[in-house]
């Protein structure tokens, strides 16, 4: 059965479709993180207006701890599963570093066509509803390091049926 996520952040929902046809350990990955409430009171923590926004680190869940922002994961990495489908608006992908193997829990929401990360970066899902929210988030104000000067607070997010969602 396929499953959905749904995003609850400070500017409204989010609802994403995944790819487990192209990226099954990051679906399988992504999804038990969510479930077991890994990302609720994260942020997102990076936003580059017309390239994409990126959340998923739980060291973001302390302001205290803003310069280590961006470097935090769940303790794991998983594989790099490169696939054919393009990084365009709306499309779910994993942050990692130099390392294609080292993505962890941070995920990025493509606001523009990044197509040059394609075949480069793993991507997995697509926004099926919620593009105003990505509009919102995706052209807030920033500051330097591209942090939001207003914090993009992700509440929770949700796994739930495919067909549970419209």
């Amino acid at each position: 059965m396929s499953e959905a996520a749904i995003i609850k952040t400070s500017e409204g929902e989010m609802v994403l479709e995944f790819w487990p046809d192209v990226a099954p350990g990051h679906v399988e990955n992504f999804t038990k993180l969510a479930k077991k409430g890994f990302y609720d009171g994260t942020c997102f923590h990076r936003v580059i207006k017309g390239f994409m926004i990126q959340g998923g680190d739980p060291l973001t869940k302390d302001e205290s701890k803003q310069r280590s922002w961006g470097t935090g994961g769940p303790g794991h990495q998983i594989k790099a599963e490169f696939n054919d489908k393009a990084h365009t608006r709306g499309v779910l992908s994993m942050a990692r570093s130099q390392d294609p193997d080292s993505a962890g829990s941070q995920f990025f929401i493509c606001h523009g066509d990044p197509r040059f990360l394609d075949r480069q970066y793993t991507a997995f899902g697509k926004l099926i509803k919620g593009d105003d929210v990505l509009e919102k988030i995706g052209t807030t104000a920033t500051q330097p390091g591209d942090r939001p000067v207003k914090r993009m607070n992700v509440e929770s997010i949700k796994i739930v049926p495919r067909d549970s969602v419209k």
